[in-house]
């Protein structure tokens, strides 16, 4: 269903074009007015839609630039009246032991985080990391990305020459690209609804944790970690 709001309700920060196409179509699909952008608008103008994609070119460029260009990219999705953001980044969680998935996520949460955007402690600096897309074939299980029905590790992946994948845990994949406490989910709690997982989440929460790799096998799987 269509928001009635004229203010976007989801702003959506994409880390190369395609994904962000991707994102967008489904995000249409679902409903939702949604615009495009190559790169971050440099226009204030106000945009009228349900849902705000900026389509960055950030997967594989040094760390720090990719930070600055996804921090430039939420100035702009809040000045728009954004509500929630979402971080989007390939369904092979492609990334390097520098990033760039842990520093973008790690910088991103700690603008949202507290009144001046510096908690790291504070009760919202906690995300959940899921590339999961199991229409595709992208499954999660005790932390592990299958591609079909291999391990990420052994789908091809492993060769890709700037990102190569030789681990299929994304719990070690994330732990180390960030500084800040990676836990998981796993299916034991996904599988037994939204009550269970939103537990898992105040556990991890109490024991430090600001990232988790969530399970998920289905789209059933998904909704379920936004409480629906």
């Amino acid at each position: 269903m269509t928001t009635l709001s004229s203010q976007p309700l989801l702003g959506c920060i994409a880390d190369d074009f395609t994904g962000a196409t991707d994102l967008a179509n489904m995000l249409v699909r679902g409903g939702m007015r949604t615009v495009q952008s190559i790169g971050v608008p440099n226009s204030d103008e106000p945009v009228e839609a349900d849902a705000l994609v900026v389509a960055l070119k950030s997967r594989t460029i040094p760390a720090a630039d990719a930070v600055a260009q996804s921090l430039a990219a939420l100035e702009w999705l809040r000045a728009q009246g954004c509500r929630q953001f979402f971080f989007k980044y390939c369904s092979t969680f492609d990334s390097t032991d520098a990033g760039n998935i842990g520093p973008v996520a790690d910088a991103l949460l700690d603008a949202l985080s507290g009144p001046a955007g510096q908690s790291h402690g504070g009760a919202d600096a906690f995300t959940i990391a899921c590339p999961a897309f199991p229409e595709n074939g992208r499954t999660i299980f005790r932390g592990h990305l299958f591609v079909g029905d291999v391990l990420l590790n052994e789908s091809g992946m492993e060769n890709h020459p700037l990102t190569p994948m030789t681990d299929a845990n994304l719990v070690r994949v994330l732990r180390r690209q960030t500084e800040s406490k990676v836990g998981l989910v796993r299916y034991d709690s996904v599988a037994q609804g939204v009550a269970a997982v939103r537990e898992s989440f105040n556990a991890l929460k109490r024991d430090g944790v600001r990232m988790a790799i969530t399970d998920a096998l289905s789209d059933a799987d998904l909704h379920r970690k936004i409480g629906r």
